[in-house]
């Protein structure tokens, strides 16, 4: 629930494990805020204070944003003009998710990523990896 204690022992993990060390495994634990369905709220087991509660103290957002603006690396109203673009960006997003046609089921592994071109993608075909070309 730390974004920053993530990214450290994610950086350990890797280093490590590039070395030649061998694999690791990682647990961590987080908060899961809602039930796992529709017919699960999540409220069966624990009670609306206690989500309440957890959101209001341990939020990694929130405490992320706390701490980047009290090392000053930005202001409140930085953060809300950053979050209101985020917001815009998804909204527009999922509306052309909701009212785009559905793709055909042959292009299921196509086009997968976005951005990075040294990235390997899975193609279509099973245990073929080629070059990501956006």
């Amino acid at each position: 629930m730390d974004v920053l204690a993530v990214r450290e022992a994610m950086r350990f993990c890797a280093d490590y494990v590039r070395a030649g060390n061998g694999p690791l495994v990682m647990e961590t634990a987080t908060y899961r805020y809602h039930g796992h369905s529709m017919s699960d709220p999540g409220t069966s087991y624990r009670t609306r204070d206690e989500i309440a509660e957890v959101r209001a103290t341990r939020d990694p957002i929130g405490l992320f944003k706390d701490r980047i603006i009290t090392s000053n690396l930005a202001t409140a109203a930085e953060i809300k003009k950053l979050e209101q673009e985020v917001r815009k960006e998804v909204d527009t997003a999922t509306q052309k998710a909701k009212t785009d046609a559905e793709l055909p089921l042959e292009e299921l592994y196509t086009h997968v990523y976005r951005g990075d071109d040294d990235m390997l993608v899975r193609t279509c075909e099973p245990m073929v990896y080629a070059k990501h070309r956006p």
